[in-house]
């Protein structure tokens, strides 16, 4: 059955490159079970390195694995992975331009029952101020799998964010990856929408209740940098306008991004994301959606703004 959940995605595809690449090693954070790093433990525990909760001292570890040619792999939720060892990416792996790859898991506001302490709505505006960081955002479980080996084969720092829940993959499995490069999902003329992660599916679902009102081109925007410029500007030019759609803040995301690759093209924008806040705890995944305007109406709404 195929996989639909971005984290099992992931846990998958460390086994299936480990059993090929025997350099590559994953560290956990006392979070083995969430992040699925324990699929990988479980096939070659002689590989895999539990931290406990020290994320920082998991980050410097990882750091030295990668001096000795080994490729690690670092895993821990989002807002730990990103915030609680920005110190150790920044100063060594960062600056020495390591070859660690770091997963920020149950990112955005997917981990509904735990509130701010444990929602990541800020990790992509940290990681990509980073210089020398390549910064992922897959749409899915099919994309992450192709995401994992994409950056297993890039030589440097990088990070990819991940979903915690189940939802409906809008790329096909099997997919080639290629970082830097927006994929377009739908054809369409009068609006772009850029989306990333779980907000692709989101904006494809909008795009077609439009279907016959309004013409909306939906790009996945996987990597968030490097961010392919001319492409960008390329999919926008013969638009209206732009809308963006993301599981984080519009302060330093998606948004900001390709706001800062359109600044000469007098394109309009309109972003559908996290206002400057921090997230909340919920019932449920949905119902903290609706709360911040990650839905399907609200991306609509941003389309026709743009549109009239």
């Amino acid at each position: 059955m195929n996989c639909n959940n971005q984290r099992t995605a992931y846990g998958e595809a460390l086994v299936e490159l480990g059993r090929e690449n025997k350099d590559i090693v994953v560290l956990d954070a006392d979070l083995g079970g969430s992040t699925m790093g324990k699929m990988f433990e479980a096939a070659y525990p002689e590989r895999h390195y539990e931290m406990g909760i020290a994320e920082a001292n998991m980050t410097s570890v990882a750091a030295g694995l990668a001096q000795t040619g080994k490729i690690p792999f670092t895993n821990s939720f989002a807002v730990f992975a990103a915030g609680r060892a920005y110190d150790q990416i920044r100063q060594t792996i960062a600056i020495g331009k390591l070859n660690v790859k770091i997963c920020g898991s149950s990112s955005g506001l997917s981990d509904f029952g735990d509130g701010a302490t444990h929602q990541s709505v800020e990790d992509i505006a940290i990681m990509r101020a980073i210089p020398n960081m390549t910064v992922l955002s897959p749409a899915d479980a099919n994309e992450t799998k192709a995401a994992v080996k994409a950056m297993t084969e890039l030589e440097g720092p990088c990070y990819i964010r991940l979903n915690r829940n189940d939802y409906e993959n809008v790329t096909d499995e099997g997919s080639e990856f290629k970082i830097g490069e927006p994929a377009v999902l739908r054809s369409g003329s009068d609006v772009v929408i850029f989306a990333t992660g779980y907000m692709t599916g989101v904006s494809m679902k909008a795009a077609e209740e439009l279907e016959g009102r309004i013409s909306v081109k939906v790009v996945n925007i996987s990597t968030i940098k490097p961010m392919d410029e001319e492409a960008v500007i390329r999919l926008a030019k013969d638009c209206k306008g732009v809308v963006t759609a993301e599981e984080h803040s519009i302060v330093g995301g998606l948004g900001s991004a390709v706001s800062e690759v359109l600044r000469k093209e007098c394109k309009p924008v309109e972003y559908v994301g996290i206002e400057d806040s921090f997230g909340c705890s919920a019932h449920n995944y949905q119902e903290l959606l609706t709360y911040y305007g990650l839905t399907k109406e609200h991306v609509i709404k941003a389309v026709e703004s743009i549109y009239e």
